[in-house]
């Protein structure tokens, strides 16, 4: 065998052990025993172990070294500068430090799960304290003396970093914020109301995700806290939440994770269990489940068919036609929580955890202060209190499961989708009169086409770049919000 063809069939293997891991992952969120949660921690960490020292085997080093790129194609080069940049971290971080990290993090989220469910932030404080010395370690090491938060960073989201994402949102923020003031002294659509059957909403939820193309045959749909998507190639699940009151909650997480599911079906096949076999960046993944969830599913043209989908499931739910379905669909509320929020202010939570993390990070925020600044910084930014911690600093899972440097993506996503459906709308001129029949075809074959086929091919901004033909930037976002909103809160 060549060095190139040693090197891919080891990659390969420690791809599908942490595909195993992410099993374990997905079974803790969604079926795993409460009381499981220390062994479970123990699992994590010795799977954990195998993996690091596969990463950091040194025969990776000799492969890598072996190899000439002029040898190899686009896909081979690719699956080269993924590995070694795999390579390179691994060996920043110590042995002890990556098996510790798995073990804390794991019962971080059990420890963390109960605390938002009794809303007792002083019972979180001190797994988190743990939490947050290991992933300062961990951002020192992979920082090598540069920025920190920077290196955290490059997990999520290669070549990005803090300062180009703080001036992306000192950009956005002012005209989001200035947005969200002109529509709270609007007159406010309907809001929908009542009680919906939470078995119903199930089966709807599962019939969306075969709308927008979710291959069930390689897939699940099962509740959890927090909704997710989990799994690559062959075997890619999600998750969503039902609440009784709100059906938007389920049929709008089921869409949002089902774009990243999809993302994860559609790539190339010939990329399964390799670098290039899953998605490239999180702000590209969230790309695509942000414009399945928005551009797609909260238009006006789609909301109308879920329309007649919801009075088939529900009967009568208080909305009077399509047109008051879709105001209420894309009601800008007051609210505490980020999966909830609106398109107008879901980047303001985002902006808030960035701001947030960054100090975390770099030691200007104590932990034990942490609570107070996330209650003055959201009174701050959306007029009102924190209620409770659940609905506060509680709410997210990705802080106690270490997942530093996560949080800004999801708004580099709406950034990214903002491009993609400005080049969607102009290359499927008919999209909206497919959509008005439940057909989404078009739609997600031109993002398979355009984005999801290639995996990991390309990096993260080129790939934007490549399918929307412009290099990526949020005027189209905020050009799309304001027209949409100003539309139909006649502004």
């Amino acid at each position: 065998m060549t060095a190139y063809q040693d090197l891919t069939a080891h990659a390969r293997e420690t791809m599908a052990l942490g595909q195993i891991a992410g099993r374990l992952g997905w079974d803790q969120e969604t079926m795993m025993p409460r009381g499981a949660v220390a062994q479970r921690g123990e699992e994590m960490a010795a799977i954990e172990s195998v993996l690091h020292a596969r990463r950091t085997d040194p025969r990776i080093g000799d492969w890598l070294a072996a190899i000439k790129s002029d040898d190899l194609d686009d896909a081979g080069r690719a699956q080269v500068r993924h590995i070694t940049r795999s390579f390179e971290r691994a060996n920043k971080v110590p042995a002890d430090l990556a098996t510790t990290l798995a073990r804390v993090t794991s019962t971080a989220q059990g420890t963390w799960a109960e605390a938002r469910s009794n809303d007792d932030v002083a019972a979180f404080l001190p797994t988190f304290e743990e939490v947050i010395k290991l992933k300062r370690w961990e951002g020192q090491a992979l920082a090598a003396g540069e920025d920190v938060y920077d290196a955290m960073l490059a997990d999520y989201e290669p070549g990005t970093s803090g300062a180009d994402l703080a001036t992306m949102f000192d950009a956005m923020r002012p005209e989001l914020t200035a947005l969200r003031a002109a529509i709270i002294a609007a007159e406010q659509p309907k809001r929908l109301e009542g009680r919906f059957d939470e078995s119903k909403q199930m089966k709807l939820t599962r019939q969306l995700a075969k709308t927008f193309g979710y291959d069930m045959s390689h897939g699940r749909v099962d509740k959890a806290v927090h909704p997710f998507s989990s799994g690559s190639g062959l075997d890619v699940r999600i998750t969503t939440r039902t609440s009784e009151t709100d059906p938007f909650n389920c049929l709008y997480s089921t869409i949002h994770e089902v774009g990243h599911a999809c993302y994860e079906q559609n790539i190339d096949r010939a990329y399964l269990l390799t670098p290039l076999g899953q998605g490239v960046s999180m702000g590209v993944h969230e790309s695509q489940s942000r414009i399945y969830e928005n551009q797609i599913g909260r238009s006006r043209a789609f909301t109308s068919w879920l329309y007649t989908q919801m009075v088939e499931a529900f009967g009568d739910i208080g909305l009077d036609d399509a047109e008051a379905f879709y105001a209420a669909v894309n009601r800008v509320n007051d609210g505490y929580i980020r999966t909830e929020a609106d398109e107008v202010q879901y980047n303001l939570h985002v902006m808030l955890r960035f701001d947030l993390e960054r100090a975390l990070m770099s030691g200007d925020l104590a932990v034990g202060d942490l609570e107070a600044a996330w209650n003055d910084r959201f009174a701050a930014d959306f007029g009102y209190e924190v209620d409770k911690p659940s609905n506060g600093v509680l709410q997210d899972v990705h802080w106690p499961v270490g997942l530093f440097g996560y949080f800004p993506t999801y708004s580099l996503g709406n950034v990214y989708a903002g491009c993609l459906n400005e080049a969607m709308t102009q290359a499927v001129p008919d999209l909206d009169d497919d959509l008005a029949k439940g057909d989404t075809t078009a739609a997600t074959d031109w993002l398979r086409s355009n984005v999801q086929t290639y995996g990991g091919l390309y990096e993260p901004r080129d790939v934007i770049a490549k399918a929307s033909g412009i290099e990526p930037g949020p005027t189209p976002l905020l050009a799309y919000l304001n027209r949409k909103f100003s539309d139909i809160y006649k502004l």
